[in-house]
């Protein structure tokens, strides 16, 4: 049964983010849509607030420019700053609205009146250029509108299965977000082979009532590669070259972040 349209959203640190962080979204794409279960029209990676107060957390600024460094061959997923703009740390539950709300209020007519859309607005929903440059044809105008404004999109949490596991924990999550985040949006699971992401849900008597609601998505390629593998790397001037982006690394040594240092060349050219 297909899901309709659909951006995926990955909520977290990503300090720094890792090549795994990325596949994620390939991953979940290929699979959507390769099993005609949802039309991915976008991809939106969301840092949480400084305010979350994580270990290693480095601030918003920093996460945002390498994001951006990671993402600049992505022709589809994107940053969103809003987290990091409000004036703390904001639930995923509404997060996730927000981002979903804005898509289809700017996927709808009122977007002709909308000339200044949110840069990590997915370029496949409608958006004002495409409508504005139709304007002189009214037939194809409607005719575009109409097949496309009454279909909303889904904004689906996208997440690894640690993150699904996390729901399980005692006062980690508030009922309310948890009904809202797999009830109302929905979740994709990329989780490693080996892994039994399908047993956890049946075993919750919360995730088996939105069962339907959960794509589980197995990753065959494995790649164990982490934020903290990455951290504990560059604290230790190792090389975490192929890891993540050659440009992220710089990034890192070139703003001394995680314990990195330029003191010395021949240090810097080793942590790379």
């Amino acid at each position: 049964m297909s899901h309709g349209k659909v951006v995926l959203m990955a909520c977290g640190s990503f300090s720094p983010p890792t090549y795994m962080h990325l596949r994620m979204f390939e991953i979940a794409k290929d699979y959507l849509q390769s099993l005609g279960l949802a039309t991915v029209v976008g991809g939106i990676m969301s840092p949480v607030h400084d305010a979350y107060g994580k270990k290693d957390l480095v601030a918003a600024h920093h996460r945002i420019a390498m994001l951006k460094l990671a993402l600049r061959s992505s022709s589809w997923v994107k940053v969103s700053e809003w987290e990091t703009q409000q004036s703390g740390w904001t639930r995923t539950r509404v997060s996730l609205q927000y981002h979903q709300d804005t898509i289809n209020a700017h996927a709808s007519l009122s977007s002709l009146n909308v000339t200044d859309p949110p840069s990590w607005l997915p370029d496949d929903v409608i958006n004002v250029n495409d409508i504005t440059n139709s304007i002189d044809e009214p037939d194809n105008l409607m005719e575009r509108l109409n097949g496309n404004r009454n279909e909303q999109v889904t904004v689906k949490l996208l997440c690894g299965a640690d993150l699904l596991e996390s729901f399980a924990t005692p006062g980690l999550w508030a009922d309310e977000d948890l009904e809202t985040i797999v009830g109302r949006h929905g979740l994709v699971v990329v989780s490693r082979a080996g892994c039994d992401p399908g047993k956890f849900v049946y075993d919750s008597d919360m995730l088996y009532k939105y069962r339907n609601n959960v794509t589980l998505v197995t990753n065959y390629i494995a790649n164990e590669v982490s934020s903290t593998v990455i951290r504990r790397l560059v604290r230790r001037c190792e090389s975490a070259k192929y890891l993540t982006d050659d440009a992220i690394l710089a990034y890192i040594r070139q703003h001394k972040l995680y314990g990195a240092t330029t003191l010395h060349t021949a240090a810097a050219a080793h942590c790379s």
